[in-house]
């Protein structure tokens, strides 16, 4: 049996608006940017890990913690508005001609949600084999719900019901269970990484995780919450 080729995509920009150069921001005594490169050396899946940057400096602590990073990421990839798709396309496109192979398996582990743990990365590859679709996404329970307590604000200052149910919840726990993705692992088919549209894949199998390892680093509230449950979960 020919062995699947596993590859690991980490990105990290060098500018963020929101939490200032937070992809080198102090973490348990290291850069925000460890966390997850040790978490993907540490599972053993992949074959290559690659860092997909804009900034030369992120690169070079990159390398020092064991990613490959031998290509600077296009602007074009790395304002504000670029989107993630094609900023993974392009660092499988640049590892596929470095290494002379084509990757069957594509994971995406963003560096803004270091609380994952190994056994998580390892787990959603065993149940997205299993499960034989083309994507696999992450997430967890939601602590709003649209059908209850999530609301959209209209022109007059009225307020609607995100999704407006047949019946009235009096409960939260009583309205269809809702998630949220969680920013923290992505796994695709090779071909599905280049024709997906939108936000996922029409087979996309849905892993869940607990609240305490799913917090997405997007501001500084954000970032003190991740040192308590850190913390908190050794």
């Amino acid at each position: 049996m020919i062995k699947q080729k596993i590859l690991c995509v980490i990105c990290a920009r060098g500018g963020s608006k929101r939490l200032k150069n937070k992809n080198l921001k102090n973490l348990f005594g290291k850069p925000l940017i460890y966390h997850t490169i040790n978490q993907a050396k540490k599972s053993k899946l992949f074959d290559n890990i690659v860092f997909s940057s804009d900034s030369s400096d992120l690169r070079k602590i990159a390398k020092t913690y064991g990613a490959e990073s031998w290509f600077k990421r296009p602007k074009k990839l790395s304002n504000d508005k670029a989107a993630k798709m094609p900023v993974i396309r392009h660092a499988v496109i640049e590892s596929e001609k470095k290494y002379g192979v084509s990757f069957d398996y594509i994971f995406d582990l963003d560096v803004t949600s270091p609380l994952r743990k190994v056994k998580d990365i390892k787990n959603a590859f065993s149940l997205f084999l299993k499960s034989k679709k083309d994507m696999l996404i992450s997430g967890n329970k939601s602590r709003k719900n649209p059908y209850f307590n999530m609301i959209e604000k209209k022109k007059d200052n009225t307020l609607k019901l995100v999704i407006e149910p047949k019946k009235f919840f009096v409960r939260t726990q009583d309205a269809p269970v809702v998630y949220e993705l969680n920013a923290s692992i992505y796994i695709w088919k090779r071909k599905a990484c280049f024709s997906q549209k939108g936000p996922f894949c029409k087979k996309t199998y849905f892993y869940e995780m607990p609240y305490s390892r799913s917090i997405d680093i997007d501001s500084l509230s954000d970032f003190r919450m991740v040192e308590f449950f850190g913390k908190t979960n050794g």
